[in-house]
């Protein structure tokens, strides 16, 4: 009597191995030069069309919180509260009524029956602020708005390719399982490098070699917290708007990080960037 045993499957080859570590990288990109060109649009235009950008990516930002947090399917509440940040942020670049505005969208979040409401709430003010102050960098020039955006792509594409290249020891790994240190030195590495462009093409101060990077870390602890509420709402992605990227938290959470990072830096010294900022 011979006893039968399940088939065996033969380990995967390197080939595998290494397509498998590069799958999402076509569909990453064309989603991100979608972006970059519609970012390059708004950035170049100014006025009312980045307002409007901002306003549209934050609002989507407010859905997405509402809908990783609902226990329902409440499609409704969900569009409200969206409706409610663009608002926010519409009444907040009035003078006089950015405290004010600024709390409706996190305010319909707290009162609203979720789960971790305080939190969401929170984040999503934060969300707001940047977004806030992302507009006021923006109506300074667009020097200081082309550095944040640079700084937090070169960050994220040294990170992407150093992570899966290298490997090693991860920096969290219950809260961001993929984010390595080798991962997160090579963004600054990165966010260096554009600071040096900056000083060597745009006239800027040498300093900005050092704060480039503390700008970067910002980012990525803007990231970590994004995936720490992902974490707690049991969810991989905050949604599937953006094809290879996730929902748009996922792809602008380090931007928030950058923007509150530099607007706190501002109150201590000022940016040495070059175009007279």
């Amino acid at each position: 009597m011979t006893l039968s045993s399940a088939p065996r499957h033969p380990p995967p080859s390197p080939d595998n191995r290494v397509s498998g570590r590069w799958s999402d990288l076509k569909v990453r990109l064309v989603s991100g030069l979608v972006l970059a060109g519609l970012g390059g649009v708004s950035v170049a235009l100014g006025g009312w069309v980045f307002v409007a950008m901002t306003v549209l990516i934050f609002a989507l930002m407010a859905w997405e919180l509402a809908a990783m947090t609902d226990t329902p399917a409440r499609p409704a509440l969900r569009a409200a509260i969206a409706g409610l940040a663009g608002l926010s942020l519409a009444l907040a670049q009035a003078q006089g009524w950015a405290v004010l505005a600024l709390v409706l969208a996190p305010v319909a979040i707290a009162l609203s029956p979720r789960r971790d409401a305080a939190l969401i709430a929170a984040y999503s003010l934060v969300c707001l602020m940047a977004a806030h102050v992302f507009i006021a960098l923006d109506q300074r020039g667009a020097v200081i708005v082309v550095w944040l955006v640079c700084i937090v792509v070169a960050s994220d594409v040294f990170g992407y390719f150093a992570g899966r290249l290298l490997g090693g020891p991860k920096v969290w790994p219950s809260i961001s399982p993929k984010k390595t240190w080798s991962g997160t030195v090579a963004g600054w590495v990165g966010a260096a490098l554009v600071g040096l462009g900056f000083v060597l093409f745009a006239g800027a101060g040498w300093g900005l070699v050092v704060i480039s990077p503390a700008v970067a870390l910002a980012g990525q602890l803007g990231d970590i917290l994004e995936s720490l509420i992902k974490r707690r709402a049991g969810l991989k992605d905050a949604s599937r708007l953006i094809p290879g990227h996730g929902g748009v938290i996922d792809r602008f959470d380090a931007l928030i990080g950058a923007i509150l990072a530099v607007w706190v830096l501002e109150l201590i010294v000022p940016l040495p960037l070059g175009g007279g900022l």
